[in-house]
C-alpha cells in the first residue's frame, strides 16, 4: 500500500513537473509580444522623460538662437503628444501625471531663465505673474495639507494656459509684448483660480 500512495506522488510530481514546463513554454512563445507591450506602456514616460533632458539642454543654447528654437519645439511638443499616447494606448498613471507635472515645471523653469535674461518686463508682468505663483503655491500647499500627496489637477484651463504660454516666445518677433503678456496673464489666472476651486472642493485630482 505504501508503495501506491509512492506511485501516485510520483505520478503527481511528474504531472506538476509537465504543467510548469508547459506554462514555461507558453509565456516563453509570448515573451516577445510581452516585451513589446512594455515598450508601449513606457513611450509616454519615455518621451516626458526627454521633455526634462531637454529642458536642460536649453539652458546651454544663446537664447533665441536656432538650437534654442529647435529644442524649445521638441519639448513643446513632447508635452503635447505624451498624455495623448498614454490615452491612447491605455497607459494613464499616477506615476505618468506626477511626471508630467515635474517635466512641465523643469521646462517652465528653464524657459524662463533663458527668456527672462533675454528681455525685460516691465513692472507690472512681474507682480502679475508673483500673484499667479503665489495662488499656485498656495494650491500646492492645500493639496498636500488636505490629502497627504502632491495633487495633479489637469484641467482644460491649464492646458490652455500653457499652450499659450508656450506660444509666447514665438511671437516676441512680431507681437508686442504688452499685448501678448496680458492674455497670458489672465488666462493664466482664471486657470490658476480654478485650479484652486477644483483643490479645496476635492475634485479633478488624478
Amino acid at each position: 500500500m505504501p508503495y501506491v500512495l509512492d506511485g501516485f506522488k510520483r505520478r503527481d510530481s511528474l504531472c506538476d513537473t509537465n504543467v510548469l514546463r508547459i506554462h514555461i513554454l507558453i509565456v516563453g512563445s509570448k515573451g516577445p509580444e510581452l516585451v513589446g507591450e512594455w515598450k508601449m506602456k513606457q513611450i509616454a514616460n519615455v518621451l516626458t522623460g526627454c521633455r526634462i533632458l531637454g529642458s536642460i539642454l536649453l539652458l546651454f543654447f544663446p537664447t533665441f538662437s536656432l538650437g534654442f528654437y529647435v529644442t524649445y519645439l521638441i519639448c513643446g511638443l513632447s508635452d503635447m503628444v505624451d498624455g495623448t499616447i498614454a490615452r491612447r494606448t491605455n497607459t494613464v498613471s499616477k506615476f505618468g501625471s506626477q511626471l508630467d507635472t515635474v517635466a512641465d515645471m523643469v521646462f517652465m523653469v528653464a524657459s524662463l531663465i533663458k527668456i527672462l535674461s533675454a528681455i525685460n518686463l516691465p513692472l507690472w508682468i512681474w507682480m502679475w505673474g508673483g500673484a499667479i505663483a503665489f495662488i499656485k503655491v498656495g494650491n500646492i500647499i492645500w493639496g498636500y495639507v488636505a490629502r497627504r500627496q502632491f495633487v495633479s489637477i489637469h484641467t482644460i484651463m491649464n492646458k490652455v494656459t500653457g499652450f499659450i504660454l508656450f506660444l509666447l516666445p514665438l511671437t516676441l518677433s512680431f507681437i508686442e509684448l504688452d499685448y501678448a503678456a496680458m492674455v497670458v496673464c489672465l488666462i493664466a489666472t482664471i486657470s490658476a483660480i480654478q485650479e484652486g476651486f477644483l483643490t479645496i472642493s476635492d475634485e479633478g485630482s488624478e
